[in-house]
C-alpha cells in the first residue's frame, strides 16, 4: 500500500465518530420509502373511490333507462318505472360482481346506488393495514316525459 493510504485508513480507525452516520441514513432512508409508501398507497385509494363512484354513477344510469314499456309502446308518455329501474341498477351491479344498495325515492322521482368495495394497499400493509373499506355513490333523476 501506499503510504498516503496507509494514513487514510489510520486516521478513519482512530476517528472517535466512526460509524455513526450509518445508522442515522439508514433510518432517513427507511422512513422516507414509508412515506413514499404510503402517498402511493394512498393516491390508489383514491383511484379505487373514484371507480366506485363511476360504477355506482353507471348502475344508476341503467336502472334509468327502464321504461314502463306500455306507456311506451303506445305513445302515451316515456314514464320510467321504479321496480324496474331498481332492478336494472341491481343487475348491473351482479353483473359486474359488486356489492352496492339501490333504492328509489318515496315519490319515485329518485335512484340513489351506492358501491361498497375494498382496496387492498401495497405498503400500508407493512403497517397491518391489508385491506382499505372504499364507497362509491351515484344518482339519477327518473325523468317522466309528458306526451309529445
Amino acid at each position: 500500500m501506499t503510504r498516503w493510504l496507509q494514513r487514510l485508513v489510520a486516521a478513519c480507525r482512530d476517528h472517535p465518530d466512526r460509524g455513526s452516520l450509518e445508522l442515522f441514513y439508514a433510518g432517513v432512508a427507511l422512513i422516507g420509502f414509508l412515506v413514499v409508501g404510503l402517498v402511493v398507497d394512498l393516491g390508489a385509494a383514491l383511484n379505487a373511490t373514484s371507480d366506485a363512484d363511476y360504477r355506482a354513477q353507471e348502475a344508476a344510469r341503467a336502472g334509468a333507462q327502464q321504461l314502463d314499456a306500455g306507456q311506451a309502446i303506445t305513445g302515451e308518455a316515456l314514464v320510467v318505472d321504479p321496480a324496474a329501474a331498481q332492478s336494472g341498477a341491481r343487475a348491473y351491479l351482479e353483473g359486474r360482481h359488486l356489492d352496492g344498495d339501490v333504492t328509489v325515492s318515496a315519490d319515485g322521482q329518485q335512484l340513489q346506488v351506492t358501491v361498497h368495495t375494498t382496496y387492498q394497499p401495497i405498503f400500508a400493509s407493512l403497517l397491518g393495514y391489508t385491506r382499505l373499506p372504499v364507497t362509491g355513490h351515484g344518482g339519477a333523476v327518473l325523468l317522466h316525459q309528458a306526451k309529445g
